[in-house]
């Protein structure tokens, strides 16, 4: 409310300041005029006939004087101004001087006169010229106006205040509804929204804010509970099987049974440690995104070093169209998501396994195909979801944990490209991963089998 008088006071004074200079410019310029036409008559010696122009001119709205070096009127617009100069002001040859000016005495009235004061030099004498005109008109409109915004500026004030009262305890009052309700929001109710006011503003639009950031923290926490509890599912399984295989093997005094369960043991802490790792590299994608080191990566190298892995182990035949090509990434990463991909694709491939590395305008392209089923249209998305087998009766050891293709994705898209599921033109099981290039480098080799 300071502020606001403050700035009231000051629009009010610089109001009276504006109307007083517009209303006198008028007559300033009027009379600078009649002054500056006298001043030329007496510059060219013309005294008398100066004299005479002015007593000649009965103007009662101008009053004219001409005073001489000694003070004294020696013509004047009417006879009672010859008594005495209306002003004292002298400004030097040339120069021109403004004063208000109330002669009841001489002039017979209280009204107040704007005079323009001119001083001439004709090289032998001296005088000045004075001419004025009554700016009671205008004295009264500003003091009108003052008066005006001395009574209205209070009541405007206090409308204002009153406004702003209302409208700042309305607002306010929506603002302590939404931070109520948002209060009694904990975990057991995240599916509870605050309400939003149909007032088309700020407070609508803060509402909306915050229930959309409801929605996320709701979403956030449904993933959290369903990724602890299929966490927790799969954990259960392979400790499960090391603890009843080593009840069984300490109970079997002769060690018999110790040596027959070692191999499924050791299966179960290596599936178990493999899963561990996975759920921490999601985790840490989670919290603060992958970390990935950026170094210069020639991608066919990591592919042709998976790719003999997998061959390794595989009882599928293996087929490579690798040509070079580099991108800006982490190799280790890199190696991990191919990694991922190949293991699904040697799990569904009925013979062949198919890898080709090719470079487009604007990307590097990677296709890993095997000839097994593809994925169903519907699930193409869904498949990079975590804990998503989308053969649900399969045993685990044969299915994977369901979350190698999830953190491909991460891996991927960590390295500014993109990974998705799709379908040969025959028919085949596809998995298309894209990276934005470093250099064009190529030149197409044949289809050679891995390791022969």
């Amino acid at each position: 409310m300071t502020v606001v008088a403050i700035a009231m006071l000051t629009g009010g004074l610089l109001l009276l300041l504006t109307l007083r200079s517009a209303l006198v410019s008028g007559t300033d310029s009027l009379l600078r005029t009649r002054v500056q036409d006298i001043a030329v008559m007496l510059e060219d010696h013309h005294a008398e006939e100066a004299i005479r122009a002015v007593t000649s001119t009965m103007n009662n709205d101008t009053l004219v004087q001409i005073i001489n070096r000694r003070g004294k009127v020696i013509g004047a617009s009417e006879p009672r101004l010859l008594e005495a100069p209306l002003s004292s002001l002298r400004p030097a040859g040339g120069q021109s001087a403004t004063d208000n000016v109330s002669a009841p005495g001489l002039l017979g009235d209280t009204d107040e006169r704007y005079l323009v004061v001119l001083g001439v030099d004709d090289e032998r004498r001296n005088y000045w010229v004075l001419a004025g005109r009554t700016i009671q008109p205008q004295s009264d409109t500003v003091r009108i106006v003052t008066g005006f915004l001395l009574v209205a500026m209070p009541l405007l004030l206090g409308l204002v205040g009153l406004s702003v009262h209302f409208l700042v305890g309305r607002s306010l009052r929506q603002v302590d509804t939404i931070r109520t309700q948002v209060s009694h929001i904990d975990t057991g109710r995240l599916s509870e929204r605050v309400d939003v006011p149909e007032t088309r503003d700020e407070l609508q639009a803060l509402a909306t804010t915050m229930n959309s950031m409801l929605d996320r923290i709701e979403t956030a926490d449904q993933r959290q509970r369903q990724f602890v509890s299929n966490a927790s599912h799969e954990l259960r399984s392979p400790l499960t099987t090391i603890r009843t295989g080593l009840d069984i093997s300490i109970a079997d005094a002769s060690g018999e049974t110790w040596r027959g369960m070692q191999p499924i043991l050791a299966e179960e802490t290596q599936r178990l440690q493999g899963l561990v790792e996975d759920l921490l590299t999601l985790s840490k994608a989670d919290d603060e995104g992958l970390a990935v080191r950026r170094e210069d990566v020639d991608l066919d190298d990591v592919l042709a070093t998976e790719l003999r892995r997998v061959n390794a182990t595989s009882q599928h035949r293996i087929v490579a169209d690798l040509v070079p090509a580099k991108i800006a990434g982490d190799p280790g990463r890199l190696s991990q998501a191919f990694r991922n991909v190949l293991d699904n694709a040697d799990r569904h491939a009925a013979g062949t396994i198919a890898v080709k590395l090719s470079i487009m305008v604007q990307t590097v392209v990677v296709t890993i195909d095997d000839d097994g089923s593809p994925v169903p249209v519907a699930d193409r998305e869904r498949i990079f979801g975590r804990f998503v087998r989308l053969d649900e009766s399969r045993a685990r050891h044969q299915g994977g944990s369901g979350l190698g293709l999830a953190i491909t994705r991460g891996i991927v898209e960590a390295h500014d490209g993109r990974v998705i599921a799709t379908e040969t033109p025959q028919g085949w099981c596809r998995f298309e991963v894209s990276f934005p290039p470093m250099a064009r480098l190529a030149v197409p080799q044949a289809d050679v089998p891995i390791g022969l």
